[in-house]
C-alpha cells in the first residue's frame, strides 16, 4: 500500500537537510526566531503559520510581491478531499522586495507572528503576519516609512468545473474514488461573490456528495436516513477586508491613494448551511463579532497564547563536540518546528492529517512525477490513515499539549456509531472495529472496500493491506488511556473515552473463537499491513493485554466490576506472544504464522511501541533487545519507528542516531526545514513527529506510577529540558557533562517515583 512507495522515495529523495542552492540558503535558527535574509523563488519557499484550524503558506517573491494559500482543517469539498480555501496575492508600490534592497524575514516562534522587513531609509516597509491564535482570521500590519500604494487580489484557481482523469497522477489526490473503468472525478469551481461593501467574499459549496453511495456500497445505507450528510451544503471560504483598501471589483482590494500604514484582514469560515447566502452572512458576521475587538488587544492575546504554548515544555539539545554541533543543533530545530507545525494545526474541528496537514502547497515549479498540479493535490488523498495519523498525537502526550488530542478523539468517538452498526451488519455481535483507512465520517474509502461485491463477503475488504487491520482501536484506546493518566480528566473519560474502549474491547472478546486451551483464536487474522495472512499476530495480544491492564488500574467507580471481570479473563484468554528462533536465538514473532509480506513494518516490535509491553527494567528486555537487532526491516524515516522503539529498549547509541538522521533529513527542494515528505504529501507529519516522539522517549519515559528519566540518554549530549508524565507531572531538568545538574519535578511527591538511569544505570 502506501508505505512500499514512501519507504523507496525516502531512499532516493531525500538528503541531508538544506535550503536549495542559491541565496535561499541563508536561514538561521535559535529557538525563538528562524530567519531568511532574502525572498524566495516561488511557493516551495513558503513559511507556514496557523491558529491550529486555520493556516496559510506565506512566502514574498524576489521582485515581487507577498503571496499566501489560505487553510482550513475541516474544508472537505464534495468529494471527500480537504482542499485548501484559496490564494491572496499583497502588492506594493514602490516595491521592497526589489533586487538589491535589504531583506529580513523571521518567523518569531515564541510569539506566533512572521514579521518581514524590507528596505531602508524612507524605503523601508515592515509587514507583521499573525494567525490570530483565539480567533479564525489572519491579520497583516504594514507601515512604511514613505507612503506607499498597495493592493489586495484574491487569486482562485478552481474557477471552472473540471475533470480528473482516471489515468493521470491527480486523480490520486481523491484516493478512494479512482479506479480501471470508473468516471472522471469532477472537481466543482469556487463562487466568487459580489456583494456590496468594500470586501473581498469567496466561497466554495458541496451541492452534492460521495457520502449517501458510500454508505451504501458498505451495506450501511439504513443509516443515511437518520443522519446528516457531513458534506453536502458544507460551505467554506474566505473573507478579506481592509481599514485603508477599498474594492475595485469582486477580486481587488486597492489604496485610493499611498498610506504609510493600514491593515489587511482575512477572514475563514466552515459551515453547513440551507443557502450560500445564509453562509455570507454568517462570515460577515463573524468578521464584525471580531472587527468589535481590540486588535492591539487581540495581538497581546494571540502572543501570549504562543508564549505560554513554548513554557509547556521544551527541549534543547547541544554537544561540545565540535564535528556534530551542525547536527544536534538541527535536533533542537527539528524538535522545536515541527512541535510548532502541530501547533498551528492541531486545535481544528478535524484532526491533522498525515500526508501534508493543512499546510500543502502546489506542486508546479517541483520535478519529480506529482510535479504541475495546484495545491489541492494531497497524495493519498482525503481520508484518515490510522497507522499515520497516530504519531503527532504520540507526541503531544508528553509535551503537554493535551488540548490538541481531541479533535482526534472526537472524530473517533463521533464516528462509534456507525462503527457498531458495521459490525452488526457483517459480523452479528456487538463491539465496534475501526479500519485503518477512513473517510472522517467513520467508513472504508470505496477503493479498499471494494466497488464489485460478487465474490466479497459482506463486510470483506478488496484491499488485503487492511482486511483485518482492526487493532488500530487498541492502539487509540491505550492512547485515550494514557491522555487520562497524564491530565486525570473525568468528564472527557466517562464521556469518549470509556464508551469508546468499552465497545472496542466487546469487538474483540466477541469476533474469534477460542481454541482448545480456551484461548482466543486470531484466525483470519493480519499482522498489520506487512503480513497479509496471519494467525495470532503479536499486536494484537500485547495490544488487548495492555489495555486490560490500564482498565484494571482504574477505580470501580469509572470502571464496574463487570467490566473489570471481561478485563481479567480477557488476559488469560490471550495466546502467548508468538516467538521464533532466529540465528540461535529467541526472539519475538510478528505472528504465531505469518504469510503474504506486502508491506515494511516490524509487526513484533508493537510489543515495544505503542503497548510497552517490554521496555526498561521489565522481563524480556534482552530478547526484545535481540529482536530489534535482528529486525528485518530497519529504515528511518516517514512512519517508521525504528527510533522510537530503540529509545523504549534504552538503547542510546542507536537511539541518538536514527533521531539524528531524522532530524537532519528533509525535501531539499522547500526551503523551510520542517517540510518533510515526498512529492504529494509534504509536510509528512510522520517523519517529524516520529523523530519529536523518540527523542521525548530518550529523556523521559513512563509506565503506571513509574517515570523513568535519561533512559536512552546519550551522556555526549548536554539538554534543557521540560516533559510531561501522567498525574499532572512535570520535569524539568538540565542534564551537562554527563551529570544532572538541575532538576525539578511538580508536583514534589512525584519525585519518589522517578528511576534515575544516572545513578541506577551507571550512565
Amino acid at each position: 500500500m502506501k508505505k512500499i512507495i514512501f519507504l523507496l522515495s525516502l531512499m532516493t529523495g531525500f538528503g541531508l537537510m538544506a535550503a536549495p542552492n542559491d541565496k535561499e540558503s541563508n536561514a538561521r535558527f535559535n529557538p525563538q526566531k528562524l530567519t531568511w535574509n532574502s525572498p524566495s523563488k516561488n511557493s516551495m519557499g513558503a513559511m507556514p503559520a496557523g491558529n491550529g484550524d486555520m493556516g496559510i503558506n506565506l512566502w514574498v517573491e524576489e521582485n515581487g510581491n507577498l503571496l499566501f494559500y489560505l487553510s482550513k482543517t475541516d474544508a472537505c469539498s464534495e468529494n471527500g478531499g480537504l482542499l485548501k480555501l484559496g490564494k491572496v496575492r499583497m502588492a506594493l508600490n514602490p516595491n521592497p522586495f526589489a533586487a538589491g534592497n535589504k531583506f529580513k524575514q523571521e518567523l518569531v516562534l515564541e510569539d506566533g507572528v512572521i514579521s518581514i522587513k524590507a528596505g531602508e531609509g524612507k524605503n523601508a516597509v515592515e509587514i507583521n503576519c499573525w494567525v490570530d491564535a483565539n480567533n479564525p482570521v489572519v491579520e497583516f500590519d504594514i507601515e512604511s516609512q514613505s507612503p506607499i500604494a498597495a493592493s489586495c487580489t484574491f487569486e482562485p484557481w478552481r474557477i471552472k468545473r473540471r475533470a480528473l482523469k482516471q489515468n493521470a497522477g491527480e486523480i490520486y489526490s481523491v484516493y478512494g474514488l479512482h479506479g480501471k473503468g470508473l468516471p472522471d472525478v469532477i472537481v466543482e469551481k469556487d463562487s466568487v461573490c459580489d456583494i456590496e461593501g468594500e470586501n473581498i467574499v469567496w466561497l466554495h459549496r458541496n451541492k452534492r456528495s460521495i457520502w449517501k453511495d458510500n454508505l451504501e456500497l458498505q451495506a450501511l445505507g439504513d443509516w443515511t436516513e437518520t443522519h446528516t450528510d457531513p458534506l453536502l451544503n458544507r460551505t467554506f471560504g474566505g473573507f478579506i477586508s481592509s481599514d485603508k483598501l477599498q474594492k475595485t471589483d469582486k477580486f481587488n482590494l486597492k489604496t485610493s491613494e499611498p498610506q504609510k500604514a493600514f491593515s489587511v484582514s482575512v477572514y475563514a469560515l466552515t459551515q453547513q448551511t440551507e443557502t450560500a447566502e445564509e453562509w455570507i452572512e454568517a462570515i460577515q458576521q463573524q468578521a464584525k463579532n471580531i472587527e468589535s475587538q481590540s486588535r492591539k488587544k487581540r495581538l497581546s492575546q494571540h502572543k501570549l497564547w504562543w508564549n505560554e504554548f513554548w513554557q509547556r515544555s521544551y527541549i534543547n539539545v547541544s554537544t561540545q563536540n565540535e564535528e556534530e554541533k551542525i547536527k544536534i543543533e538541527l535536533v533542537t530545530q527539528g524538535y522545536a518546528l515541527q512541535r510548532y507545525m502541530y501547533a498551528c494545526s492541531g486545535r481544528g474541528n478535524l484532526p491533522i492529517k498525515h500526508n501534508g496537514s493543512i499546510f500543502i502547497v502546489d506542486t508546479k515549479n517541483l520535478a519529480g512525477r506529482y510535479s504541475g498540479y495546484d495545491a489541492d493535490f494531497r497524495l493519498w488523498g482525503g481520508p484518515y490513515w490510522w497507522q499515520n495519523t497516530r504519531f503527532p498525537y504520540w507526541a503531544m502526550l508528553e509535551a503537554g499539549d493535551h488540548d490538541m488530542i481531541l479533535p482526534l478523539f472526537k472524530m473517533y468517538r463521533d464516528a462509534l456509531d456507525i462503527r457498531k452498526l458495521a459490525t452488526q451488519k457483517y459480523y452479528q455481535h456487538d463491539g465496534a472495529f475501526f479500519p485503518e483507512t477512513i473517510y472522517f465520517w467513520g467508513t472504508y474509502v470505496d477503493d479498499n472496500y471494494g466497488r464489485d461485491r460478487s465474490k466479497l463477503p459482506l463486510g470483506t475488504t478488496k484491499n488485503r493491506y487492511v482486511r483485518y487491520y482492526w487493532q488500530g482501536g487498541l492502539e487509540l484506546s491505550l492512547m485515550m488511556l494514557d491522555y487520562y493518566s497524564f491530565t486525570q480528566d473525568e468528564k472527557i473519560l466517562k464521556e469518549t473515552i470509556l464508551p469508546f474502549v468499552t465497545e472496542i474491547m466487546k469487538f474483540f472478546d466477541n469476533h474469534w473463537g477460542r481454541d482448545e486451551n480456551g484461548k482466543i483464536l486470531f484466525d483470519p487474522a493480519i499482522a498489520l499491513e506487512t503480513y497479509n495472512t496471519a494467525v495470532n499476530p503479536s499486536p494484537e495480544i500485547v495490544g488487548i493485554t495492555k489495555i486490560c491492564n490500564e482498565l484494571l488500574r482504574l477505580p470501580e467507580s469509572v470502571v464496574p466490576m463487570a467490566q473489570k471481570k471481561q478485563c481479567k479473563r480477557l488476559i488469560t484468554e490471550m495466546p502467548q506472544i508468538p516467538t521464533r528462533i532466529v540465528d540461535g536465538q529467541k526472539i519475538l514473532a510478528p505472528a504465531q504464522t505469518y504469510s503474504g509480506m506486502q508491506n515494511h513494518e516490524n509487526p513484533e516490535l508493537y510489543a515495544v511501541f505503542p503497548y510497552r509491553t517490554f521496555g526498561i527494567e521489565k522481563e524480556g528486555l534482552e530478547m526484545a533487545r535481540k529482536t530489534y537487532a535482528k529486525r528485518i526491516f530497519k529504515e528511518t524515516g516517514g512512519w517508521g519507528q525504528s527510533a522510537i522503539q530503540a529509545a523504549y529498549l534504552g538503547l542510546e547509541v542507536e537511539a541518538s542516531k536514527l533521531t539524528t538522521i531524522n532530524f537532519n533529513t528533509s525535501n531539499k527542494a522547500y526551503r523551510f526545514p520542517a517540510m518533510w515528505g515526498y512529492n504529494g504529501i509534504v509536510p509528512h507529519q510522520c517523519h517529524g513527529n516520529v523523530a519529536v516522539i523518540a527523542l521525548q522517549r530518550m529523556l523521559v519515559q513512563y509506565d503506571g506510577d513509574k517515570i523513568y528519566l535519561l533512559p536512552a540518554w546519550p551522556k555526549e549530549w548536554d539538554v534543557d529540558f521540560r516533559l510531561h508524565t501522567p498525574q499532572n507531572t512535570t520535569i524539568a531538568g538540565e542534564f551537562k557533562n554527563g551529570k544532572i545538574t538541575s532538576l525539578k519535578v511538580t508536583p514534589k511527591e512525584r519525585e519518589k517515583d522517578i528511576t534515575n538511569r544516572v545513578t541506577v544505570h551507571g550512565l
